[in-house]
């Protein structure tokens, strides 16, 4: 019996521990306003996150190499991308952390995914939300408000972000 409720003790200082580091790691908050930054599309252009004021924006940090972004990718795409790409009150901004161009456009055409995703090769984008952990989603109201954040993946939290994005979306 005191071998289960010391395990039991244990794993709880774990999970305690891992709920505060993620909140340390995380540099945007609820309710506050998101960061400016600005990145070049895929066609060359550069953009600012400020030129998408008034759409719901959903910007999704991942890595090619990361198993729980992998999981989430196809979520997104099938979930999300292809119900809402044609609501002009909605966009994705989805960075590959770490990763060149050519390696996002590789990534892309061996995926097959059709929603928007960048290169973040420095982490400068990602450096201003986050210290680590990925895959990351911070969702943003049309007045630049962050309303919604997660880091890793399960299906219970993905219906969550499903729900704030329709909640928010001008239809």
């Amino acid at each position: 019996m005191k071998k289960i409720l010391l395990i039991t003790l244990f794993l709880t200082s774990l999970n305690i521990l891992s709920q505060e580091d993620y909140m340390k790691s995380s540099l945007v908050q609820l309710n506050e306003t998101a960061p400016e930054f600005s990145f070049t599309t895929n066609d060359g252009k550069t953009v600012k996150l400020s030129d998408y004021k008034g759409k719901v924006i959903l910007i999704n940090f991942f890595a090619t190499w990361c198993g729980p972004c992998m999981k989430e990718m196809p979520y997104i795409q099938k979930d999300l991308w292809e119900k809402l790409k044609k609501n002009d009150t909605f966009i994705i901004l989805s960075f590959g952390r770490d990763h060149s161009q050519e390696e996002v456009n590789k990534f892309i055409e061996t995926k097959k995914f059709t929603f928007p995703i960048f290169a973040d090769k420095d982490k400068s984008i990602y450096n201003l939300f986050a210290t680590k952990y990925i895959p990351r989603n911070y969702l943003i109201d049309s007045n630049g408000k962050v309303i919604y954040a997660s880091t890793g993946f399960s299906e219970k939290e993905f219906e969550e972000l499903k729900a704030t994005i329709d909640k928010h979306l001008i239809k």
